[in-house]
């Protein structure tokens, strides 16, 4: 097989040949040549330990106990190298994530039957005295477990005995159905049923590594599929349990617009607004936008379904979520007040005043998130992509922005106030300033400095 290998890997390469040690490729970057894909991050594994890779290669370094070396890479686009000592695991995995003895292996095989699934036990051997061709080199696939036919066919499968796999390493778990979303593959049968037998082994796993992998599945092509295979392996019972609750929570009824239960409506929802935003937050938002209404359900005498203040329920439970999964403070606050908002209304009557406040209180920064968000919701309704309302509103949002939203932005400062009318710093510089803003937002006042200056002027011919 023919394939192009950049320079630095190359590289890499004949500085193990030179020393007389093996080297493969290993994990995604073979996975991502054969399915044709541009490679940023190589892997490869190699019988030499740490001790005597750093012997030889240059710049590298190594601050982990499991036999990686990391090589920085010079190429912008490339992920620093990363070169792993063959291993082998023993003792078991009391943790259910890491083994609790690693020992230096000998063969390639018995270091590519420790990993998750047969699309990573993969490998590629670079045999660079036999080369026919500067531009593409001849490479070997070697392919213990079936790899390349389940990359053909599309399946996730587990290396040997699901069970075990899961077992050693619960984070395998999400991974299974992670890779799965990715890659638009489904997960063979037998490693399907042993997800869900050991689908509650997740709670071993640090937030962190579940907040990781649920984001990535987020930004997947159609992170729907991803969520039901969580449903359909029970490991969203134990990820995000709070949207297990919308199970079957009906909406329709009369007078409401919705053609589809809670849940359904959160993966129609969150299906379309991944056609529109690929910011995982933004997906997970609305993903969850109705989470509040499990807790918020009523039925009116007259048949309608209501949800009274389901966005401020549905925003603490974010919160909660968010801190849970470790969210950094810009990702909570973000997931936050999408979730919190995102009941807002289009009403063509709505005042300067309030669509000043709903600016506020979202954010101009998360207006386009939010509008993105707004769709998705009509869309997961069953709605049209928009209506001449949400049109009318999106305009008026850009001609409210132009106004100015606080003390600071207004033409004038407490240092002109304090000029003009001769007074020193206090109470009354503030009260005038203020009172020019008010004058300015209800468009009584144009917000240039020489009308403000002119304003300021006139109050003290007035004292």
């Amino acid at each position: 097989m023919l394939i192009a290998i950049p320079k630095e890997v190359v590289t890499i390469i004949k500085e193990f040949q030179k020393h007389k040690y093996p080297i493969y490729i290993v994990g995604g970057a073979v996975r991502d040549i054969l399915m044709g894909k541009e490679v940023s991050d190589w892997d490869f594994t190699t019988s030499a330990t740490p001790e005597e890779m750093l012997a030889f290669l240059p710049n590298s370094y190594y601050t982990n106990s499991f036999g990686t070396v990391g090589v920085p890479s010079e190429t912008k686009d490339l992920k620093p190298f990363e070169i792993t000592t063959f291993r082998t695991e023993h003792g078991g995995y009391s943790d259910h994530r890491r083994p609790n003895e690693v020992r230096w292996g000998k063969t390639l095989k018995e270091d590519l039957q420790r990993r998750d699934f047969t699309i990573n036990a993969l490998a590629l051997e670079v045999n660079l005295d036999n080369q026919k061709r500067k531009d593409l080199l001849e490479v070997n696939l070697i392919d213990y477990f079936d790899g390349k036919k389940d990359l053909n066919e599309k399946i996730i499968k587990a290396v040997g005995e699901p069970h075990d796999r899961f077992s050693e390493d619960a984070l395998r778990l999400v991974r299974a159905v992670r890779i799965a979303s990715e890659l638009g593959f489904n997960i063979e049968k037998n490693t399907f049923e042993a997800i869900k037998k050991h689908s509650d082994l997740i709670n071993k796993i640090s937030k962190e590594r579940i907040r990781d992998e649920l984001i990535k599945i987020f930004s997947s092509p159609k992170p729907h599929k991803g969520i039901i295979l969580l449903k359909e392996t029970l490991l969203l019972e134990h990820i995000l349990p709070e949207m297990t609750k919308t199970y079957g929570v009906e909406q329709k009824s009369p007078g409401r617009h919705h053609i589809s239960d809670v849940w359904t409506h959160s993966l129609d929802s969150l299906k379309f607004v991944s056609e529109l935003n690929n910011d995982p937050i933004v997906r997970f938002a609305t993903f969850i936008h109705d989470i509040g209404k499990p807790q918020t359900f009523k039925v009116l005498p007259s048949g309608t379904i209501t949800f009274y203040n389901h966005e401020v329920v549905g925003a603490i439970i974010a919160r909660r979520i968010a801190e849970r999964l470790r969210f950094s403070n810009e990702q909570k606050d973000k997931l936050v007040r999408l979730v919190r908002y995102h009941q807002f209304t289009v009403n063509e009557n709505q005042t300067d005043s309030a669509l000043r406040r709903f600016i506020r209180n979202v954010t101009p920064q998360l207006i386009p998130d939010m509008i993105d968000l707004r769709i998705g919701d009509r869309l997961g309704s069953g709605a049209k992509l928009t209506s001449w309302r949400l049109e009318n509103f999106k305009k008026r949002l850009i001609e409210v922005q132009k106004q100015p939203f606080s003390l600071k932005d207004i033409k004038v400062t407490g240092h002109d106030v304090m000029e003009i009318l001769n007074i020193p710093p206090g109470k009354k510089v503030g009260e005038v300033l203020n009172d020019i803003f008010k004058k300015v937002e209800n468009k009584e006042l144009e917000n240039e400095r020489d009308a403000l200056v002119q304003y300021i002027k006139s109050l003290k011919t007035e004292a």
